[in-house]
């Protein structure tokens, strides 16, 4: 048995609890944190990254998971994000299938248990970095800090800022990829067992390790870093190297290297299979994924355009110390941070320079004592808290590429190991010094208590949109984002007047927001404010020339304002940047039927049914134009082509229903017509025109019946009045007779 190293819970005031009912514990109060979140909506991100996500779908093939990117984009396309992350895909798939279409309950579920289990096998994995790797006599990993380890874990379970990557559906990708990091760590740890000899170490264990951190970059990239990690709690713990020491020795050159720990133990052939391991795994992340860099604006991360070298390394800086901050006090915590949320700093005049100096002044202070202390095992807990909290943020600090967001709390699911070892272990020192033990203690446990609550209350913000986008307005008011979401949400519920508010707002806030100005556009047009709806939407494609709703939009707006050929050169111009683009067809047929141009309307709503054969509204319109222009045979066939395809449509149901009346086809006639009734009973048009046909056909009563119900739906039906009173004259003609 090795020599054991100073207790870490000595002096600590804490709840000592075996491992098993430490583990319980931590699950349950991870549970409670985030239950409610349990039957939330999809929300923000969810929407392209599930429901529209066709990688989900049964009919896509499973092989095209590893060539797109988490949005269900091919990889290689210029839009792409390069967000290359298979498994987390394939989680989501199994859900899709399992729950038979999209409930969020069990994509909630799973997050919620993802984070349990994690923050469970945290307790294992916090008992190592504070208590270090000891083993019993029958080689029984011994668990030498276990307050310390249940308090980290539990300041872990209940951190705030992970709650968008339990509430948040796509923050599956963070959880996952957390999951397989920790076995690739607690692996690697198993990799050693203690003699009387000395160590030894398996290599299966340690290649079993390098796989969990392929796995784990597999559910997001961030996972990498724990190859690193591993190769620091090797040369830490396992080899119990001094880094100022080595430091010294390499830069004088001494030959007594090996006492340093460098060659003992398989240091050098652990550290060469973990490199080439994380080279391969790179490699083959490359040779998938190319060379081509993401696809981001400057609205995403601003920073990264600026062309001062000195705008950018402050910005990042200030970045940097927003995150700590957030780790340290999680109250103010918003679902995005871009467009204009955190203005940049462009003078060393700003307040906020303030920030990046603390920054680094607890970070060199602390890299300081990590180096310099005599306590070896405050070198070693110091260098391991900052090597978790500084190396899994890595691929997020735009250091080695420019990443898609300015702060993203998501990605500090992880580095929040290192906080809660700084923050562990700093309590220990207090403990120690402090006279008042159960007074420090019950501030700790009042720490953990608000944020419980604050984590159930966030929870509930992610529970739907509305409360999500809302919420934001008060932490980041000149986020123009914010504004656009919090209207589109308004928008979908049918309150205009209120989205149009937050429509200009974020137009004002980010003159270049060429997607609130379509949005608000498309309302304007609604409202026939054609005028300024064809000015926004011509801005938008000024700034965005791509932009093809906003030039669909533009002309339908050009097409209401009867300029048709300008209309007919917009609808083809989105055409030209979206070829596959069924909406535009539709319109284009719209204007060619308002100009006659009978052939091409027919031509452009068939190509809108190809490109999306459930498309309704383009089969509809094909139907009626063929039947108003006396086509009944060809209105006919399309009908019934259109209803194999979608036959639970009632309107078009009612449009073959139409046609097959005139081809005096009454029984088929009546029985379309019945069925979308039932489908629709309140649509007065089809019981009116069900009258007409009975009416023709000669039954009376029943054209009476529902010319009737008709009138009661709509009194000012068109046509269905006088029909009505034609019907009464007859019926009144007939009654004459009858007594006669």
């Amino acid at each position: 048995m090795a020599q054991m190293e100073p207790n870490l819970d000595h002096d600590v005031s804490w709840f000592l609890l075996p491992s098993y009912w430490a583990k319980m514990v931590v699950a349950l109060i991870s549970f409670l944190c985030f239950a409610n979140s349990y039957d939330g909506d999809f929300v923000f991100d969810d929407s392209e990254a599930i429901i529209n996500n066709k990688d989900l779908r049964a009919e896509t093939p499973l092989g095209d998971l590893w060539y797109h990117d988490f949005w269900g984009s091919k990889l290689s396309s210029n839009t792409s994000h390069k967000s290359y992350r298979p498994l987390t895909v394939l989680t989501f798939r199994i859900n899709y299938l399992f729950a038979g279409g999209f409930y969020p309950v069990g994509f909630h579920v799973i997050n919620i248990i993802l984070h349990c289990t994690i923050s469970v096998l945290m307790v294992d994995v916090f008992s190592i970095l504070l208590g270090g790797l000891q083993f019993s006599s029958k080689g029984r990993r011994l668990n030498l800090a276990p307050k310390s380890s249940l308090l980290a874990a539990l300041l872990f379970a209940v951190h705030p800022v992970h709650t968008e990557c339990v509430a948040g559906i796509v923050g599956r990708a963070d959880l996952l990829c957390a999951l397989f990091f920790l076995l690739s760590f607690l692996g690697y740890c198993k990799a050693f067992k203690e003699s009387k000899e000395g160590h030894t170490f398996s290599v299966f264990w340690v290649l079993v390790s390098v796989v969990l951190g392929a796995i784990a970059m597999l559910c997001k990239e961030q996972g990498i870093t724990i190859l690193g990690l591993n190769a620091v709690f090797d040369a830490l713990v396992i080899n119990k190297i001094n880094l100022l020491e080595l430091i010294r020795k390499l830069l004088y050159k001494d030959k007594s290297l090996e006492n340093a720990g460098l060659l003992r133990k398989g240091l050098l052939f652990r550290m060469t299979l973990l490199m080439c391991g994380g080279a391969g795994i790179l490699y083959i992340r490359w040779r998938i994924m190319g060379t081509g860099p993401p696809a981001f604006t400057e609205v995403d991360n601003p920073a990264s355009f600026a062309d001062s070298l000195f705008v950018r390394a402050i910005n990042y800086n200030y970045y940097y110390s927003l995150n700590a901050w957030l780790l340290l006090c999680p109250w103010w915590l918003c679902f995005d941070w871009s467009m204009g949320c955190i203005p940049l700093i462009k003078s060393v005049s700003d307040w906020r320079i303030i920030a990046l100096a603390a920054l680094w002044f607890c970070l060199i202070g602390l890299i300081c004592q990590a180096l310099c202390s005599e306590d070896s095992h405050k070198r070693r807990i110091l260098t391991l808290g900052l090597g978790f909290l500084i190396i899994p943020f890595l691929p997020a600090s735009n250091l080695f590429f420019r990443v898609g967001f300015v702060v993203a709390e998501r990605v500090i699911y992880l580095p929040s190991i290192g906080y809660c070892i700084l923050f562990t272990y700093g309590f220990c020192l207090l403990s120690k010094q402090a006279k008042k033990k159960k007074i420090l203690a019950v501030a700790v446990l009042g720490i953990l208590l608000i944020n419980v609550m604050r984590c159930a209350l966030r929870s509930s913000q992610w529970r739907s949109e509305e409360q999500l986008f809302r919420s934001a307005l008060s932490v980041c008011p000149l986020n123009a984002k914010v504004h656009y979401n919090v209207g589109k949400n308004l928008a979908d519920k049918g309150n205009q007047s209120a989205a149009i508010k937050y429509y200009r707002e974020a137009v004002r806030l980010n003159p270049k927001y060429v997607h609130a100005m379509n949005n608000l556009g498309n309302i304007l047009k609604e409202r026939n404010e054609l005028h300024e709806a064809e000015e926004l939407l011509s801005l938008a494609v000024q700034i965005q020339p791509d932009f093809a709703a906003a030039w669909m939009n533009l002309g339908i707006v050009q097409n209401s304002l009867r300029r048709f050929e300008e209309a007919e050169q917009s609808y083809w111009t989105a055409i030209k940047h979206r070829k596959k683009y069924p909406d535009c067809y539709y319109n284009l047929g719209r204007l060619y039927a308002d100009l006659n141009r009978h052939i091409d309307a027919l031509n452009a709503w068939r190509n809108a049914t190809v490109l999306k054969p459930e498309h309704s509204l383009a089969w509809n319109n094909m139907i009626i134009l063929l039947d108003n222009t006396g086509n009944l045979a060809q209105a006919e066939a399309v009908g019934r082509e259109a209803l194999e395809l979608i036959p639970n449509d009632h309107s078009l149901m009612f449009s073959l229903a139409n046609v097959l009346g005139k081809s005096q086809k009454y029984k088929e006639s009546e029985a379309l017509f019945l069925k979308a009734i039932k489908a629709n009973p309140n649509a007065a048009s089809y019981h009116g025109n069900l009258a007409v046909l009975y009416h023709r056909w000669g039954n009376l009563d029943l054209a009476k019946k529902h010319y009737e119900v008709s009138l009661k739906l709509d009194p000012m039906a068109p046509g269905t009045k006088e029909n009505y009173n034609l019907l009464r004259r007859k019926l009144e003609q007939l009654q004459k007779k009858g007594s006669a």
